[in-house]
């Protein structure tokens, strides 16, 4: 029985995996390269879902989680002090800027946003959350009611009430075709209209990825976090920035993608790339919205010695390696690639930095494509390239790479990423 059928054997049947009958086995990896079972190797460009950040086979993160290993203690939970777990939690609390800030540490980023909505509920004694339509927060049951896209959304049930703002997407819905100015001032009437008439009483918080990831790459002008925060601020309501994609300086202008916005969060959820590949999520916030849980809580495995060796290891390795940089050079060249071609069937490229979504059309509208997505998508990995998919209705290339990538590599997978793109938009013609 082949390692597939013994998958679908045993996982639930909800569990997606990439190239359908063709699923792809990784098993080693070096750089920015990973090989599969068969002796094929691929350029990474979506790195395990924008999570091995730093690359495959680091030396400096395997020495020190190799040294945390040595000492025999893997585990000894938050109910004791662990030196790793505050050395990373100092050093979020410095990046983060927020003063006085606390950190909690969980697995995920569904955890962190789980834990964030704990937080800002209990902080306003209140269950009701603004959210942004498109975006995505995770797969537990709160996180799950705030995620406004419906392939994720798997049960209608919810422990909070929750009010909806409309999406920055530029092609599709309410905010299509709008100018940066003309969208902020129409995401802010929007706001206004939601507080006015849907909501009752005091409003929680307003959780807002700054680039949504799963969304397709959707993000708003420099500037709409800020102006929402200047109505939020009127009524007290909180700002929680889920930094999970586009945190540790993805974004390449920023360290973190709420700064291209002139606001600081009350609320920072962080995960994915801090672990590159070992679990490690968590929160960083003002202290009183912190120490607002009014009953005692932790975290058996969260910020755990293996995974805070790990995350301080990534964490000098992203600052001493100047990687924010990296990722704004390197990203540059991949984006103005992308935006220099002509084809009927791509609708936009978007992105900052190392976060690049490619959406594709049907020629000569702004009708998603998902087949001719799904087609792109296919012929990247024919060419050696690994890249993810998304949107709404499913017709973005997400890219992703570890923000080590060289300029090299990113002209390698760009090369890779226009053959395909011609080919597909050929077929859509004979087609």
């Amino acid at each position: 029985m082949s390692l597939l059928d013994r998958h679908r054997a045993v996982m639930p049947g909800w569990m997606p995996l990439y190239y359908g009958d063709d699923a792809l086995e990784i098993v080693s990896g070096s750089g920015r390269r990973v090989t599969d079972a068969t002796g094929r190797s691929y350029l990474d460009f979506f790195g395990g879902v924008l999570t091995t950040m730093v690359g495959y086979d680091i030396a400096e993160i395997s020495d020190a989680v190799r040294a945390q290993l040595a000492t025999g203690v893997a585990h000894t939970s938050t109910l004791y002090l662990i030196r790793r777990q505050v050395e990373l939690a100092e050093k979020i609390a410095r990046v983060s800027g927020i003063p006085d800030a606390r950190v909690f540490f969980t697995n995920s980023g569904t955890e962190a946003n789980e834990s964030a909505l704990l937080f800002a509920t209990n902080a306003r004694r209140s269950n009701q959350i603004l959210a942004i339509k498109n975006g995505y927060h995770g797969r537990t049951f709160a996180t799950m009611a705030v995620t406004g896209h419906r392939g994720w959304s798997s049960s209608s049930l919810s422990p909070l009430t929750v009010h909806w703002l409309a999406s920055a997407d530029r092609l599709h819905g309410r905010m299509a075709g709008l100018s940066d100015s003309d969208l902020i001032d129409a995401a802010v009437d929007d706001l206004r209209e939601v507080l006015a008439t849907v909501t009752a009483g005091d409003v929680a918080g307003l959780i807002a990825e700054p680039i949504q990831g799963v969304g397709g790459i959707v993000h708003g002008p420099d500037g709409l976090l800020g102006a929402y925060r200047k109505v939020l601020a009127e009524h007290g309501i909180l700002l929680i920035a889920d930094e999970v994609q586009t945190g540790w300086g993805r974004t390449g202008e920023h360290f973190w993608g709420y700064q291209a916005h002139g606001v600081t969060p009350d609320l920072i959820t962080f995960a994915k790339g801090i672990g590159n590949g070992f679990a490690l999520g968590g929160v960083v916030g003002r202290a009183e919205i912190m120490n607002a849980v009014p009953a005692l809580s932790f975290s058996t495995f969260g910020g755990n010695p293996i995974s805070a060796a790990a995350g301080n290891a990534v964490l000098d390795y992203v600052l001493s390696h100047d990687l924010q940089g990296n990722a704004q050079r390197v990203g540059s060249l991949l984006l103005a690639g992308l935006r220099d071609l002509q084809y009927d069937i791509l609708g936009e490229v978007r992105g900052r930095g190392l976060m690049i979504g490619v959406e594709f059309v049907r020629p000569g509208t702004s009708e998603p494509d998902p087949a001719a997505t799904l087609r792109v998508f296919e012929l990247c990995r024919t060419g050696g390239l690994l890249v993810g998919k998304g949107g709404l209705y499913g017709n973005v290339l997400r890219i992703g790479p570890p923000l080590t990538l060289t300029e090299d590599e990113a002209r390698e997978g760009l090369a890779v990423l226009v053959d395909a793109i011609a080919t597909a938009d050929a077929e859509s013609r004979i087609a």
